[in-house]
């Protein structure tokens, strides 16, 4: 699903919403105990060395979160259509054990602070998945559904313990066989509310778990409403010890790779105008600039940790979505290089001899002023930035031969994003043209590697929000370039080695009686897009993902269809990840419920 246009930000998406080792890297973290962190492993590839069950039945069907009608009630529609704008937990297995979230209390579009989070460990017991324990963190979201979507709540095992987020910048240190508080683990001398564990926990192979801190000013009206105070990367130690940096001293700290980071108080180009369009204004127009921002780190960026334990992580301008940095950080905290995501990307307008452009032709319905640059944004007029929304869940994920992978935002192409690849060393090697919300999955063979990601290529405008200028039916106004929706699998130079079309058009519903009707309303004529921010690739390449037609699917090498199971609605949402145990079942989420696949 994608976001419309706002006050902010002129175009956001919304919910239509094996083991290898390469020369100077190591071996990758690629265990078959589990599923423990996002996207499996310190290095995010999104792979376990286990053979997937076949998706015959649904074996459990868990409410984790009850508040769903209320998000979607508070959400104005989009394209015709209410959407759950949350991200969630992904399941973490561990043997027979299952570890996730719950939610409880009200909802609130003014804050999501009326909500309470909770971790739940479950075991399967004779078939049936039966819950041992609940803690109740004190953990809370920053912001509102007026700032961004409900960022995520996320745990991570390591050590023989489970880590789960706390309030003030803190992490819980569970008992993992009752959910007792073993250490309340705080990198500062109190619990400030307006300070928060702002992504996702991650563990490293020797046990150290790693997460980001955001404070701001107390403001009363909006995340957004004055800089932030600070950020910082926090380091944990299997023996409790903490040690952290502040975002600030590690980007003063590295060898800056392109643009220079901005101050604060710096002012940073913004889009055009709505009143300017068609963009841009002229062939040498220069937008208008904001407030930067302190750079500090973007919400729901799980850190990725190489096998030499260099660490990875993103930082973002905190007024800004076009200034961002791929920072390399030290095991000792220290700063490496940080890479600038802008001024890579040059397939916006489209003259007929852009390469990789899917803009219609300069003057047509749809894209860029007569006489555009070629390939510049025609938002900015200048090489497209990848964006980084506090909207998605997009984390870099670390290939067997050390370059990094990020799922950046655009707006330009149809707001599919990119996917961006940068080298060891901080250098922009390729992108691919879908990056939206995703942490791509790696299938290693051979001497190299594939990468696994989610390719919607969305309706709606090419690069505005009004329908004069950029139409809101891609298939007619763009039929070289129309909607479908794919998972597709890349080489490690990015380019198509296949693609999986997904074809459903029906609208499917689980009855209280647990039957499935399904009907074509007519309200996704071009089918539905892939609904997942970090699929799944077994020993066999088998990928796993779901979709917003309320279907889990496994699709096989080569790129055809090997089985689906319908779960529970279809909907627009915020994208959410899929997970596999060590038996081979596979885990799921859609519309606030929690699958279990298998034989």
């Amino acid at each position: 699903m994608r976001k419309r246009y706002t006050k902010v930000y002129v175009w956001v998406p919304l919910l239509a919403l094996v083991c290898l080792t390469f020369v100077g890297v190591g071996v990758l973290s690629q265990g078959s105990g589990g599923w423990p962190q996002w996207a499996q492993n310190p290095q995010h590839t999104g792979f376990l060395n286990v053979v997937g069950q076949n998706l015959n039945n649904n074996l459990a069907n868990i409410v984790y979160d009850p508040l769903v009608p209320d998000e979607m009630q508070g959400v104005v529609p989009v394209f015709g259509e209410k959407a759950l704008l949350v991200h969630y937990q992904t399941p973490l297995v561990d043997g027979n054990d299952v570890f996730m979230e719950s939610k409880a209390g009200s909802y609130s579009t003014t804050t999501y602070s009326t909500q309470t989070w909770h971790q739940n460990r479950f075991t399967w017991q004779g078939g049936t998945l039966v819950k041992v324990w609940t803690f109740d963190s004190d953990w809370v979201a920053p912001g509102s559904q007026n700032d961004f979507w409900e960022p995520v709540y996320h745990a991570a095992l390591a050590n023989g313990f489970v880590y789960d987020p706390g309030a003030g910048g803190t992490i819980f240190k569970l008992n993992r066989a009752d959910g007792s508080v073993v250490n309340r683990i705080n990198p500062f001398n109190n619990i400030n509310k307006n300070r928060f564990t702002a992504s996702p926990l991650s563990a490293d192979s020797a046990g150290n778990v790693y997460y980001n801190v955001v404070q701001i000013e107390p403001s009363g009206t909006s995340f957004y409403s004055k800089d932030v105070v600070d950020s910082w990367l926090v380091k944990v130690g299997p023996d409790d010890s903490i040690s952290m940096v502040s975002y600030s001293t590690l980007l003063g700290e590295a060898t800056i790779i392109g643009d220079p980071v901005p101050a604060g108080t710096d002012q940073c180009k913004r889009s055009f105008f709505n009143s300017q369009l068609p963009w841009p204004p002229s062939p040498d127009a220069v937008p208008t600039t904001i407030t930067c921002g302190t750079q500090r780190a973007a919400l729901n960026v799980a850190p990725a940790i190489a096998p030499d334990g260099t660490i990875y992580t993103i930082s973002r301008g905190h007024f800004v979505t076009r200034y961002n940095y791929l920072i390399a950080v030290s095991p000792n905290l220290t700063g490496k290089w940080a890479s600038s995501l802008r001024g890579h990307l040059n397939d916006g307008c489209n003259d007929g001899a852009v390469s990789g452009s899917i803009l219609p032709l300069n003057g047509q319905p749809g894209g860029c002023r007569v006489g555009a640059h070629p390939g510049v944004d025609p938002g900015t007029n200048e090489p497209g930035p990848g964006r980084v929304l506090d909207d998605q869940s997009s984390t870099p994920t670390i290939a067997p031969d050390g370059t990094i992978l990020f799922g950046a935002y655009t707006g330009y192409n149809y707001a599919q994003g990119h996917l961006m690849q940068f080298s060891p060393t901080g250098q922009f090697l390729a992108a691919f043209n879908f990056g939206w919300d995703s942490t791509p999955a790696i299938l290693a063979h051979g001497a190299t590697y594939s990468i696994v990601i989610k390719d919607n290529h969305y309706n709606g405008g090419s690069y505005c929000g009004v329908d004069a200028f950029c139409p809101p039916d891609r298939t007619s106004s763009n039929p070289a370039s129309p909607e479908a929706f794919f998972v597709t699998q890349l080489n490690h130079n990015l380019k198509i080695e296949w693609s999986f079309q997904n074809t459903n058009k029906l609208s499917c519903t689980r009855n209280p009686d647990n039957s499935v009707t399904c009907v074509d309303d007519g309200s996704h004529p071009h089918s539905f897009e892939w609904c997942v921010n970090a699929p799944v690739v077994d020993a066999n390449g088998v990928v796993y993902a779901n979709s917003e037609d309320g279907f889990l699917y496994a699709i096989n090498q080569g790129g055809t269809l090997k089985q689906r199971i319908f779960q529970q609605l279809n909907l627009g949402a915020a994208y959410t990840p899929a997970s596999l145990g060590s038996d081979g079942k596979i885990y799921s989420q859609n519309a606030g419920h929690l699958f279990a696949v298998g034989n």
